[in-house]
């Protein structure tokens, strides 16, 4: 058999590939292949379990099943037909196995088919759950570490908190600073990352921090009304990662601890006297770095968005989804509830009940199990009067 270890730990070891061809007693044509295969595939270091037999079928997989008489498979167009979306194993094999019949060879089984696929995604480090399809995924969070900027007139330094967003599949991110972490900062952040990346997510997945979710509960996670209806309006669904469990987004853990050093890090002695323009500074440095290419494979995390993700985001949504306040109140007994000093009425039924009001900038809506059932526009000035609604447009 062709000794592909002692070919690759020679090499590994910076030999040239005259010496390793007269070491190994193979012709230099037939190590420059090996080594060529070697770097196309991204193989940089050995480990006990790869032996002559398992390198064979890693660099030159067709070689073996041509001798078993197998219709060889290109590993890499499965593992590349996988990235799109809707695409199975189960589908590709049929596919595979139809184009083995019509060529008169002996397609492998499905199981023979998933296992070898399994040891080809593990050799690129890759596991099936981590495989992520364009535009299916963005993660969301805070990072750990913070900056901060110098108020001009107290002298004072207020923490400014950096909110990060990527996308799995491209590994393209997107990072802002606040002041604070409130349910308002949260949504902005979200609203400011769909139009960077132009486009939404299918599924947004973030942490179980009180911005975001209510209540973790077994199964299921209670969401925050504000959250869940930023998401329906833009098209997405939340799925929370689960408690303590940071492998559920790992993407944007990674790129939380990469925007850590690389910006954070790099900005701790910047000065500047206004968030906007610390927030400036830091989208200069997202853009070089998602603009820099990777060390380990082709292109960059813009040009692996524009070429296979962003085609795949739903559609940015317009005009800009509106931000609103959720509160309760009581409806007292002269069928009246109080919002910001304003007294608003709402259909007797209602007397003595608990509903759920949404505030917007110019916008109240009042709901009573989830149902709305009065809406009214609040003008300018109107603060601490009494405003009535019109009974024949309060019912939903």
């Amino acid at each position: 058999m062709m000794q592909y270890r002692r070919i690759l730990e020679l090499h590994f070891k910076e030999t040239t590939q005259r010496t390793i061809s007269s070491s190994v007693s193979h012709s230099r044509q037939t190590v420059s292949d090996v080594i060529k295969k070697a770097k196309q595939l991204g193989l940089v270091e050995l480990t006990d379990d790869m032996t002559n037999q398992w390198l064979e079928g890693f660099l030159f997989p067709g070689k073996q099943a041509i001798a078993k008489g197998y219709f060889p498979i290109d590993w890499e167009e499965v593992h590349r037909e996988l990235q799109k979306k809707n695409i199975t194993l189960k589908l590709l094999h049929r596919e595979y196995s139809q184009i083995a019949r019509d060529s008169n060879k002996i397609p492998y089984a499905y199981r023979t088919f998933c296992r070898h696929y399994g040891v080809y995604a593990k050799k690129y480090k890759l596991t099936m759950p981590t495989r992520h399809k364009p535009g299916e995924i963005m993660e969301v969070d805070w990072a750990g570490d913070t900056l901060s900027i110098k108020d001009r007139s107290t002298g004072e330094k207020p923490t400014v908190y950096v909110f990060v967003a990527t996308l799995p599949h491209s590994q393209l991110f997107y990072a802002e600073g606040f002041f604070n972490m409130t349910s308002q900062s949260w949504l902005i952040a979200h609203i400011h990352a769909f139009e960077y990346f132009n486009g939404v997510a299918e599924v947004l997945v973030p942490d179980n921090l009180k911005t975001g979710v209510n209540k973790a509960v077994r199964g299921e996670s209670i969401l925050n009304e504000a959250y869940r209806e930023l998401a329906n309006y833009y098209g997405a669904t939340i799925v929370p990662a689960r408690v303590k469990s940071p492998k559920d987004k790992p993407s944007v853990e990674g790129s939380v601890g990469y925007i850590s050093r690389q910006i954070i890090a790099s900005l701790r002695y910047y000065q500047c006297f206004s968030l906007v323009d610390l927030n400036t500074k830091i989208l200069e440095e997202v853009d070089k770095l998602n603009d820099e290419p990777f060390q380990k494979r082709d292109g960059s995390r813009r040009s692996v968005f524009s070429e296979e993700e962003k085609t795949k985001l739903i559609l940015l949504r317009y005009p800009r989804y509106q931000l609103s306040k959720w509160r309760t109140a009581k409806v007292q007994l002269n069928y009246h509830i109080q919002v910001n000093r304003m007294y608003y009425y709402v259909p007797y039924e209602y007397v003595q009940s608990q509903v759920d009001v949404r505030i917007t900038k110019d916008l109240i809506e009042v709901y009573f199990k989830d149902m709305r059932i009065a809406s009214h526009k609040i003008l300018l000035g109107e603060i601490g009067q009494y405003s009535t609604f019109n009974q024949s447009q309060s019912y939903a």
